[in-house]
């Protein structure tokens, strides 16, 4: 008899587990009411057609499964210029301009303080982790808040927000003002830093990770071609004359020698950067950030802000149409489908939503596109900065000109007011010098921008990216296909408002996200607001932007 009871007992303990199983897993195939996890990932210099140019050559689970499964915004554009990742991380996600968050470039010219000031650079706190300069860094220039500080004000700081990047500012900015961490590369030591604005040491998962030493591990390998060579039809010949080498190489042309490069002044573990290895060790960082936060397993949401740097030091060095940029795509295309991969067995499709788009895009090199019989050039603004001084020392008896920095020009405010000048009309005057340049297609001056509201691109885009205590004083705008000359023709940049810079994908996937696509113009700061709508939150508090419509179920 007790066999008997025994047997039974076995059974019904066995159907017990068998419907608590059952109805954890159907718990876990519950949509939320909110995510539990935000992912914005944001691809450094990533132009809108790279995806359509490797398609062919993509997996199944990378880039494709946000556009096969997800809903892709296709024609999303910034609504400002100029185009830099400072000012397009901060725009991200404020859901607003620089005219009102206030980073208008990487760095400035501070009229006040009469010398270049940096988006993050902050001297009263110190570097954790590193003694470097480099780690005296905060979000405190950033004069609004983000989707995080929103997310933070809302759960009382019980949501963790973290921003990571190899750049300071692409993890600082996005992060905002209230995050529990921002954390970026050291370029002496090949480890991950933060700064005393968000703790006083490192976090043992942090230190953990770094006693791995993955980056001499990355260092300690070539850089060869990811695929069959004669497979890179989208790309130019892997020898060209538009393109960059590394120190100690004598043309541009794979494989790159790594370990030999280490050792021949190229930054040490900085070299990491302008390779696609940068992505791979910021991946490996971003599982362990997850994991070591314990993101997404809370009762509130988390949010994790990550930006591959990489592919604009090597978009800088090769421009868009080298083998170089080629193989990084196909190298992150992987990268991408290993963390999706971990994502789903982390919190699972229906618990996360992720969003990818770039800070930016890229114009092609200028001396490749005047090889193709399209207009193009480099402005020399050194020249250029030289013969206005010359004017306006000839006609207001002082040069006046402090800095032509970031497509603008920044007048000596102080002086013009003790000479009882007109600085409405020195503005004009030398924004009439300017339009006698070539390579200029317009101009406009600080008093324009204050008493007129544009409605028209370029001269919108121009004021949404012109803050008035911290711009210049003479806007320039240069012609398609033209860029401040590097004293180089080789290698491209960006920070312009035309297409080639300011078009830029933007992908959604998971939580609630519609399988779909839409050709609706939407701007970047729109990002931020549709976030806040899914978190239910406030807006962020200086946003300008409007929530996508039609993107969730």
């Amino acid at each position: 008899m007790k066999y008997l009871f025994a047997f039974l007992t076995s059974i019904f303990l066995n159907s017990l587990i068998i419907a608590q199983n059952k109805e954890q897993l159907a718990a876990s195939e519950l949509i939320p009411n909110q995510p539990k996890l935000v992912v914005g990932i944001v691809i450094d210099q990533m132009r809108f057609d790279y995806v359509y140019r490797f398609m062919d050559r993509f997996g199944e689970d990378g880039f494709k499964r946000l556009i096969n499964q997800g809903y892709n915004c296709r024609n999303t554009n910034f609504n400002y210029t100029p185009t830099y990742t400072g000012p397009g991380h901060a725009s991200i996600y404020t859901g607003t301009t620089p005219s009102v968050h206030g980073i208008i470039a990487n760095k400035w010219y501070d009229n006040k303080e009469l010398k270049s000031s940096y988006c993050v650079s902050d001297p009263l706190v110190k570097s954790v982790g590193s003694n470097v300069e480099e780690g005296k860094r905060s979000p405190v220039k950033m004069l609004s808040t983000t989707v995080g500080d929103q997310l933070r004000l809302a759960t009382n700081n019980q949501s963790k927000v973290i921003g990571i990047a190899l750049k300071d500012r692409s993890a600082i900015l996005p992060a905002g003002h209230t995050a529990n961490g921002a954390y970026w590369y050291d370029d002496s030591t090949g480890y991950f830093i933060t700064s005393s604005y968000y703790r006083s040491d490192l976090p043992n998962w942090v230190s953990n990770f770094n006693e791995r030493k993955i980056a001499a591990q990355y260092l300690s390998q070539n850089w060869k071609l990811y695929k069959d060579s004669s497979s890179y039809t989208a790309s130019l010949p892997d020898n060209n004359k538009f393109e960059e080498t590394f120190n100690g190489e004598t043309s541009p042309v794979f494989p790159h020698e790594l370990p030999k490069l280490f050792l021949n002044k190229n930054a040490k573990y900085g070299l990491l950067r302008s390779t696609p290895f940068g992505n791979s060790i910021l991946e490996d960082f971003a599982e362990a950030t997850i994991i070591g936060e314990n993101l997404g397993k809370g009762k509130v949401s988390d949010f994790l802000c990550i930006s591959f740097s990489s592919t604009d030091y090597i978009g800088h060095m090769y421009g868009p149409n080298s083998r170089e940029i080629e193989d990084t795509y196909l190298r992150l295309d992987q990268e991408l489908a290993d963390f999706f991969h971990f994502l789903d067995n982390w919190v699972g499709k229906n618990n996360v939503v992720v969003f990818l788009t770039a800070d930016h895009g890229v114009v092609e090199t200028p001396a490749f596109l005047m090889d193709q019989k399209i207009p193009a050039g480099y402005f020399d603004e050194a020249k250029c900065a030289k013969i206005v001084k010359e004017k306006l020392l000839l006609k207001y008896g002082d040069t006046l000109l402090l800095s032509y920095s970031n497509d603008q020009l920044f007048l000596d405010r102080k002086k013009m007011s003790v000479k009882g000048l007109n600085r409405v009309e020195v503005e004009k005057f030398v924004a009439e010098l300017m339009m006698g340049f070539e390579g200029v297609a317009a101009c406009m001056t600080a008093s324009d921008i204050s008493a007129n509201q544009y409605t028209e691109a370029p001269k919108n885009k121009i004021q949404n990216g012109f803050n008035f205590k911290r711009s210049g004083d003479v806007c320039v705008l240069l012609q398609p296909g033209w860029f401040g000359d590097w004293n180089r023709k080789k290698g491209t940049t960006h920070g312009s408002g035309w297409s080639y810079d300011s078009h830029v994908p933007l992908y959604w996937w998971g939580w609630k996200v519609k399988n779909g696509s839409s050709e609706v113009n939407q701007n970047i700061i729109d990002i931020a607001p549709t976030l806040s709508l899914m978190l239910n939150i406030q807006f962020p508090d200086g946003c300008t932007g409007q929530p996508i419509l039609g993107l969730l179920k």
